[in-house]
């Protein structure tokens, strides 16, 4: 990355983490180039790239100062500790670059924008896919993917599609994607758990589930999973796809949190399967914007054609489809990649923090793992799982209770709350755990 760009990113987060608040005079030109190694010139175009996107403003003979934001203020929202919510933050979302890839979508596309389309998804953005994917290490070409309203269409139609062999069982973890479960259990579809902890899965377990020969396919989040926050590890990974060989079962794998990895040499179960029994989920809303509802699905020869009988018409915007190539291809992506991730690291390792200084008092067992922007939060049996999230709110720290990433029929329930980093602001974290902790003491009844 350019030395300017680096400094950009590191402006940007510092201002939407509110270490420069709004109306605060920046760092004037020449301490910033010692501060951060460079030249002048660097940081002047830096801080003029700041300027165009409305971040900050000039004020000759005096410096540069950040803009005041729309209901800025010195209380705003300070009373709300938001754990819940698993959108990104909207103080980070890209309008003005992605504006700028509309309007040159617009220009660029003006004759396909006025047509249907075609179902697998634009052309142009299934090639640029190819090389985006492949830094994630999954190898594909662009006949073999399609493009979706988000990965949960994909999912939808996924479960509704028969099939090769007929089977019709769909296999979970449990705990896993709330929606995801809902959508099963509403449409009457036959699905059965299977556990899954901070350690992993039991491989013996998921053997014997593949050797019943029922299962349609395995629903698995094998990165940063949702609510857990874990990650299985390279054995785990390439144990799952060797079974799905073994007794051809198909593995869906949910990725998610591709983009928000700190293991750079992350290889999905998809790296480790060559037989084509896997098929692979991407999403684009946790690192651009969820209103986008732009997902990508790679899909086995075999599963090609059914698929896109069941997906039949272009029903995914043409102009977003466009607008995000061009956001790929310009690099834009990878920079605002590089931000997300360097934004929720920071509050990950404040929530870590947090957890040090209060988990010796022994209420709350934090799951492992350090990336992502989920951490699961263990409970006493004993507690009121709903009476605590009633005290919490009256606190005004919102998180969400684990009974909904459970499927209603499975009793081998584990008693937690799923805290999200996403939106919540870094000064903040640390009073959200002790209020947390403090609650949980009371519904245990013990005392300090």
């Amino acid at each position: 990355m350019k030395k300017y760009l680096s400094i950009l990113t590191d402006m940007e987060s510092k201002i939407q983490e509110g270490q420069y608040r709004s109306g605060q005079k920046l760092p004037s030109v020449r301490s910033a180039a010692q501060s951060y190694g460079c030249s002048i010139s660097t940081v002047i175009r830096a801080y003029s790239e700041l300027e165009k996107r409305h971040a900050i403003y000039s004020v000759s003979q005096s410096g540069y100062y950040v803009v005041q934001k729309d209901g800025d203020s010195d209380n705003m929202d300070k009373s709300w500790i938001d754990f819940a919510s698993a959108s990104p933050d909207v103080n980070v979302f890209p309008y003005l670059d992605f504006q700028h890839c509309l309007n040159k979508a617009i220009d660029t596309y003006k004759y396909e924008l006025f047509t249907y389309g075609d179902p697998k998804g634009m052309e142009k953005l299934r090639h640029t896919l190819v090389s985006h994917l492949a830094g994630a290490q999954v190898f594909t070409t662009a006949e073999r993917i399609m493009i979706t309203a988000g990965a949960q269409q994909a999912l939808e139609i996924l479960t509704k599609m028969p099939f090769p062999g007929g089977k019709s069982v769909i296999l979970v973890e449990q705990p896993s994607y709330n929606n995801y479960l809902q959508l099963l259990e509403s449409e009457g579809v036959p699905v059965i758990g299977i556990a899954r902890t901070a350690a992993g899965i039991d491989l013996q377990a998921l053997e014997e589930h593949f050797r019943s020969g029922h299962i349609k396919f395995f629903y698995t989040m094998s990165r940063y999973h949702n609510p857990l926050g874990t990650s299985y590890s390279a054995e785990q990974r390439k144990a799952i796809a060797k079974l799905a060989t073994r007794y051809n079962v198909y593995i869906v794998e949910d990725d998610y949190m591709a983009d928000l990895g700190e293991e750079r040499g992350y290889d999905p179960v998809y790296a480790y399967n060559r037989t084509s029994h896997v098929v692979y989920l991407k999403s684009f809303s946790k690192i651009i914007f969820p209103g986008l509802r732009l997902g990508a699905v790679v899909l086995p020869e075999r599963l090609l054609e059914t698929f896109h009988a069941f997906k039949s018409y272009g029903d995914t915007s043409l102009l977003s489809q466009a607008a995000l190539e061009i956001y790929i291809s310009n690099g834009m992506y990878e920079r605002h990649k590089q931000k997300i991730y360097s934004q929720y690291e920071t509050r990950m390792q404040a929530l870590n923090a947090a957890l040090q200084r209060y988990e010796g008092t022994g209420f709350i067992e934090a799951m492992p793992g350090d990336g992502g922007i989920y951490k699961l939060f263990k409970l006493p049996q004993t507690v009121n799982l709903e009476r605590l999230i009633r005290r919490l709110q009256e606190r005004n720290v919102h998180v969400v209770s684990g009974k909904l990433f459970y499927l209603s029929d499975y009793l081998m329930r584990e008693k937690f709350i799923r805290i999200s980093i996403s939106r919540a602001r870094l000064d903040q974290i640390e009073e959200g755990v002790r209020v947390i902790v403090e609650e949980v003491k009371r519904e245990v009844g013990n005392h300090w």
